[in-house]
């Protein structure tokens, strides 16, 4: 039996009351809301054209490139090594998979890795801190055998007499020792192994609770200061990259700048293929696709998952709910800048390139909606969907004027007199939000997000962003 076989039941079980808390907190959130400030869903028009324009500029290949180079050459004239920066946050299930390749980062790159331990946050970077620490618990056993690595068989999260202990003990440890001895401290943490622990903290010590308030107050304001805001992160000059799921973008930057000690090994976590060969039982079950029109992250996803579903033979079923600005989540300019630059990189490597962005938070998502909703009707759901996308991140076509929206007709085949009729159809509504409430019912509150079904319509995995793509498609080859 394979490992999403045997695994997917029982942490779908994990994390059923987790849904019902999710559920009772969001089904009051049904209208439209517009939010000014960091997170605006209703920005001018100057507002709207010059921060399409500066994040497009800023985020470009030949952009990054030239920082790239510059930062290099900045780092030989100052005869440094190359560092990394490491942010683990103990009670993270990420971070426990990345603490795992830190030794062999050191072993397979010429670099020095500088730990910070920080402690989690709660702010308007984390609407769900609760729900998002059971996530890193749940999809961290999904994802580790696509990185390598392992995850405990953990059913709950730890608790907090055992969470204090291995912060105290990570704590007290050398910089030399966190990428081994961390990683018997994170393994006894997570799988719950009190005897285990205590055994590592008599043997290496334990920092006192002044010691501990002192390190995570400096991790977390390093992390601060370089503008991020989670755990389980590398900084390497100027860049983020989130986790063993980006590590592969920060291994081929390393490998660009001669810093492998073998150019020829492979990289230690590479992207997971996505797997194109499908028995007929594909057909049978349903992958319901969860989107948005104002979310790069779903431009990047778009056309793999479609070519997912036509290799396959899956159901697929578009299920679009509303940007998060604008359905009253929280954002920051923090959050919203690193999401920018991570989804470039990830636009790159998909082939999904994202050089010219018109924003269409607001009416011109309203607009999109509405219109989608009438082709649909017509056959040509899908088509208008993908012409938005398109238009909005790859094209610059601003959808807030009316020849813009009438160019993403034109592309998906529709006729614009027919069309402009349908713009303030607010029909949709109800649909998007039965769709938003389906997606927090199996723990995930952004797209893209999936959810496959068997044939008689039951849940056998639900996960979140284009990078868990290749699970989706493995777990249809096992099931077909």
């Amino acid at each position: 039996m394979s490992f999403t076989s045997r695994c997917i039941p029982a942490l779908t079980a994990q994390v059923l009351s987790t849904r019902e808390q999710f559920n009772e907190s969001v089904l009051s959130m049904k209208n439209t809301t517009e939010q000014a400030g960091a997170s605006s869903s209703t920005p001018s028009t100057l507002k709207r054209w010059a921060i399409s324009w500066l994040l497009t500029r800023a985020a470009s290949e030949q952009r990054t490139a030239k920082l790239r180079k510059k930062r290099e050459a900045n780092r030989r004239k100052d005869g440094r090594r190359h560092n990394l920066e490491y942010f683990h946050q103990v009670d993270d299930g990420y971070s426990h998979l990345t603490i795992q390749v830190l030794d062999r980062i050191k072993a397979q790159y010429d670099v020095d890795i500088e730990v910070h331990i920080v402690p989690p946050l709660r702010d308007d970077n984390y609407p769900e801190p609760d729900l998002l620490q059971d996530m890193s618990r749940w999809e961290a056993a999904l994802i580790a055998p696509g990185y390598g690595v392992t995850f405990p068989d953990a059913s709950a999260h730890p608790p907090e007499s055992l969470r204090e202990l291995a912060t105290r003990v990570l704590c007290n440890l050398g910089q030399n020792d966190f990428s081994s001895v961390g990683v018997e401290v994170s393994e006894c943490l997570w799988r719950g192994d009190d005897a285990g622990l205590m055994a590592i903290a008599d043997k290496h010590g334990v920092a006192s609770e002044d010691e501990v308030r002192t390190k995570l107050k400096a991790g977390a304001e390093r992390r601060k200061k370089l503008k991020h805001y989670a755990g389980a992160n590398f900084w390497y000059e100027g860049e983020w990259y989130w986790g063993i799921s980006r590590l592969y973008h920060l291994e081929e930057r390393l490998k660009s700048l001669g810093a492998a000690r073998s150019p020829n090994l492979p990289l230690i976590a590479p992207r997971p293929d996505i797997c194109s060969k499908f028995g007929p039982g594909a057909q049978d079950l349903t992958l319901e696709y969860f989107v948005s029109l104002r979310s790069p992250y779903t431009a990047v996803s778009w056309e793999p998952t479609l070519n997912l579903a036509k290799a396959s033979g899956v159901n697929l079923v578009l299920r679009p709910v509303l940007p998060m600005v604008m359905r009253g989540v929280p954002a920051t300019v923090m959050k919203g800048l690193y999401f920018w630059f991570d989804c470039a990189r990830e636009a790159r490597e998909f082939g999904a390139r994202q050089d010219k962005f018109y924003d269409p938070i607001g009416k011109p998502i309203i607009h999109g909606y509405s219109i989608y909703k009438w082709a649909s009707k017509h056959g040509k759901g899908y088509d208008f969907f993908g012409a938005f996308l398109k238009a909005a991140f790859s094209e610059g076509v601003n959808t807030n004027s009316m020849s813009g929206l009438q160019k993403v007709v034109a592309i998906a085949g529709l006729e614009w007199e027919q069309a402009k009729e349908h713009l303030h159809d607010d029909t949709w509504q109800e649909e998007a939000e039965q769709n938003r409430v389906a997606m927090y019912g199996f723990g995930s509150w952004g797209v893209p997000s999936y959810r496959l079904l068997d044939p008689d319509g039951k849940e056998i995995l639900g996960v979140w962003g284009q990078d868990r793509l290749w699970l989706v498609a493995k777990t249809i080859a096992e099931r077909s």
